[in-house]
Parts: C-alpha cells; sequence; structure tokens
C-alpha cells in the first residue's frame, strides 16, 4: 500500500478506507483491492490509499482476523476520495469522530463513497439528507424509516449524486468502484482494472439489484464463448435469431439464459457493449462521429445517439466536449 505521504505520488488522489470493528472483509477487501495496488502498466498516477481506524486498534473483523490499521482518521483531513466499505450495525450511531471527520470532509470537496451498509454512516452524519441514496437490498426500508429525510433507491446498483456515490449489496461496490475509476482516469484505465479484477467492465447503476446472474446448470461455457465472440465482432449486425444460431441454442433459450446470467435480453447486452465501446473510443480517438458508429455497430448516427443518450444521459459529442474541458482543467 502507497503511503499517502509519498512525496513521488502527491499528486494522485488520496483514497483513505475506513476501518472499525467488526469489519466486513468482503466490502474492505474490495476498496483495498482495488485501490491499494500499484498498477505502473496503467501509465497513470494512480491513487494513493490509506486505511484508517476509526477506533482503537487492533480491529477485530469478521472471522476473528485481528487488523491494525496503519492510520487513524486524521487522514481524512486531506482525502480526496473517503470510502466506508460497510458498517457493522445499521442502527448503531458510529464514532462522534468518524461523523465529525465525514462532515469536514465533505464540506471540503472530498468525494465520500460507501458500499453496502456504509451508507447508514454516512445518513448518521447527516449527509444524504434530500439526497438520492442506496444500500443492500435488505436495508432500503430500514434506511427510509430511520431516516425519512433520505430520497432511498430501493433497487439499483449505485447512485452517483456528484460528491457523494452509495453502492448497494457487497459486490456491487466493485461496480460502483470502477465507476469512480472511469470518472477519474476515463473508460480505457477503469477497462484495464477490469480485466485484472476478471469482472465486468461496466454495469450501470440503473440495473437491478435482484436478479439471478448464475450461468445454467449444463451450459458452463457456452454463454461465455459467445459474449467473447460479440464483444470481438460488435461491428457486425447482430439479431436473436443470428445470435442464437452462433451459440447453438433456440432462440427461446438463449433469451432465457442470458436473462438468468446477465439480467438483459441479448439484444439488450449487445447494445450496453456498444455503447462502452463507443465511450472508450470517443474518449480515445479524435476519430468522427460516423466512423465510431460503424466500429461500434450501430445501424445509423441517429441509432448511436439515441441509445448512447438513453445509456450515458448525455450525446455523444456533448460527452467528447466535456472530456476537453475535463482535461483542460
Amino acid at each position: 500500500m502507497s503511503s499517502p505521504t509519498d512525496a513521488s505520488a502527491s499528486s494522485a488522489p488520496l483514497v483513505a478506507i475506513v476501518a472499525y470493528q467488526q469489519l466486513g472483509l468482503f466490502e474492505f477487501g474490495c476498496a483495498v483491492g482495488l485501490f491499494a495496488p500499484v498498477r505502473p502498466e496503467l501509465e497513470v498516477d494512480w491513487y494513493r490509499s490509506a486505511v484508517c481506524a476509526c477506533e482503537p486498534g487492533p480491529l477485530r473483523a469478521l472471522g476473528g482476523l485481528l487488523i491494525q490499521a496503519p492510520h487513524g482518521l486524521d487522514v481524512l483531513d486531506d482525502a480526496d476520495i473517503v470510502v466506508i466499505p460497510g458498517w457493522r450495525n445499521p442502527e448503531e450511531r458510529p464514532p462522534s469522530a468518524l461523523l465529525e471527520k465525514l462532515r469536514a470532509a465533505h464540506a471540503r470537496g472530498a468525494r465520500l463513497a460507501s458500499i453496502c451498509s456504509g451508507a447508514f454512516a454516512l445518513a448518521w452524519a447527516g449527509l444524504l439528507d434530500g439526497k438520492d441514496a442506496t444500500t443492500h437490498w435488505r436495508l432500503t426500508d430500514l434506511l427510509a424509516s430511520r431516516f425519512p429525510a433520505v430520497q432511498v433507491r430501493e433497487n439499483v446498483l449505485y447512485v452517483d449524486t456528484g460528491q457523494i456515490i452509495t453502492s448497494a449489496g457487497s459486490a456491487t461496490g466493485m461496480d460502483m468502484l470502477l465507476h469512480m475509476v472511469r470518472k477519474d482516469y476515463g473508460t480505457r484505465v477503469a477497462n484495464l482494472v477490469a480485466q485484472r479484477l476478471v469482472l465486468a467492465p461496466w454495469r450501470d447503476g440503473e440495473r437491478s439489484q435482484v436478479v439471478n446472474r448464475s450461468i445454467p446448470h449444463g451450459e458452463p461455457n457456452r454463454l461465455a464463448v459467445l459474449t467473447e465472440w460479440i464483444r470481438a465482432h460488435l461491428d457486425q449486425p447482430h439479431t436473436l435469431a443470428s445470435l442464437a444460431e452462433r451459440a447453438a441454442l433456440s432462440q427461446r433459450t438463449l433469451q432465457r439464459q442470458f436473462l438468468e446470467a446477465t439480467g438483459l435480453s441479448p439484444i439488450d447486452w449487445v447494445i450496453r457493449e456498444r455503447v462502452a465501446l463507443a465511450r472508450e473510443l470517443l474518449e480515445t480517438t479524435d476519430r468522427p462521429l460516423q466512423w465510431i458508429t460503424e466500429r461500434a455497430g450501430f445501424g445509423s448516427l441517429e441509432s448511436f445517439r439515441r441509445h448512447f443518450r438513453v445509456l450515458v444521459g448525455s450525446s455523444p459529442s456533448r460527452y467528447r466536449q466535456q472530456l476537453s474541458v475535463t482535461a483542460l482543467g
């Protein structure tokens, strides 16, 4: 883990990861596993990270493991990003020292991100009042009843309101964190990090929490082979019939298995992959929109613009302009 005081990395964003008694190791591991490794192969000024104890240590994590955090809460005074990887009991008010540090970090413009029940720490600090937020689907009713000023989103993967980002159940924390990487470093870097973590490069936050994503028994590899082939041939036309033929499945079976494995129909999945490729091309090339339209497999510029706006919330041209403004800033 890089030191937050490392002068050679002083320009990189500093991520403070909060640790506490009864720490959930999965959520904690998501944050540490993403931000802590040194990643010279990305050729960017990668994040610095610091694990900060909000209570006296050593900290006893779930499973009985003891963790000695190298830093205290004072690191939050300089953090650009604060990650709260869950909270041990939604009904328990976190330590006042942590709540004060979170409020101070927010007031000076730091970004705050929570995984799963970590949203309750932000709510206890009063930082979610009047804002959209989410948490694990089993806890959304409790969040809404305990903190009625919070606009709880019940069935999404994560909610990004700009300065505060909240995510749903444990694994969706990685979707949220990759979303943050994409905002900070662009699609190319986010995709490379996802490849190293063997994760889907992009799951938009509006995806449903409650969906079975297992691959049906007896077909462990067929969808994986098909989806990898599609990614390599996005510029070709695809229909449900052509994909079913490629996978040697009936259209009905392919439709059902795609829904079970991804929560999407085959065609909706293809559209999202095309938009993800188009985002990367907009960020990494100055090619005209018509070339990107053809490379990503959209039938027309009008179709490209329509799908891009629905999934990204901006037109392709506007998206590219925003990238230019960000680079200049």
